[in-house]
């Protein structure tokens, strides 16, 4: 009998015993598995190497098989092979994640502690104190940190799941527009305005103000998108010109 992923998923998964010390299901044997769900061993074999490569799986020398949930590998995997194969585009992954952000920031308003917004706050003082030095690779982080910890407030581990894709698969082109903002040249005392535009969130959160928050998250992302449009376009404008 040929099994799908998915059946193949749901039989290892009724077939599978609870692990008393890590809490994960532990699979039958192979030749156990073969017998019970009337497969191939080279069928089986074949479809456990899949979902092992995908993070479904963990098998270990010594100590068997387990069934376990993956982190986001398998989602970024999915993205760049979407990619690289044109069904998926940058402008596609662009609106996905600013969607996602936005949402992202209304709900870190109603759960967000005064802790984290300290810690927000704290991410963007980094952004802005590593641009002025020229750090571009620091600020980088603590932008995609800044994110990131977002998720986390609002603890959802789809959102989770979503947000590293995302991240990964614009990875690239958050580098090469953060970088060339960096080379703008900016007014004595004046601040990069891609960094300072996220204290408008942290403010939102701060005060609970969901709508608040969204819309200052929009806001972030205009900003991002017509600076670095606007210097792409006439890098050798000052920091006010773009």
């Amino acid at each position: 009998m040929a099994l799908d992923l998915p059946q193949l998923v749901r039989a290892l998964s009724e077939q599978s015993t609870p692990d008393t010390e890590g809490g994960r299901l532990r699979l039958p044997t192979e030749r156990e598995l073969v017998a019970r769900l009337e497969i191939s061993r080279g069928a089986l074999r074949e479809q456990l190497s899949i979902l092992e490569h995908l993070g479904f799986l963990d098998r270990t020398q010594g100590r068997g098989s387990f069934l376990t949930a993956p982190d986001a590998t398998f989602l970024q995997l999915y993205f760049d092979m979407a990619g690289q194969l044109g069904h998926l585009t940058q402008p596609q992954f662009r609106s996905a994640r600013e969607i996602l952000e936005t949402a992202l920031a209304e709900a870190a308003a109603r759960r967000a502690t005064a802790d984290d917004v300290d810690e927000l706050r704290g991410l963007v003082d980094e952004m802005v104190r590593a641009t002025t030095a020229g750090e571009s690779a620091v600020a980088l982080e603590a932008d995609l940190d800044f994110h990131r910890r977002l998720c986390e407030i609002v603890g959802n581990p789809v959102f989770d799941l979503m947000h590293e894709a995302l991240s990964h698969a614009l990875r690239s082109e958050l580098v090469d527009r953060r970088e060339l903002a960096m080379r703008v040249p900016l007014p004595p005392g004046r601040s990069l305005v891609i960094d300072t535009v996220h204290y408008g969130i942290v403010e939102a959160i701060d005060g609970r103000d969901g709508e608040g928050a969204r819309a200052a998250m929009r806001r972030h992302f205009e900003v991002w998108s017509s600076f670095t449009d606007a210097c792409a376009h006439h890098p050798s404008d000052d920091a006010a010109g773009c």
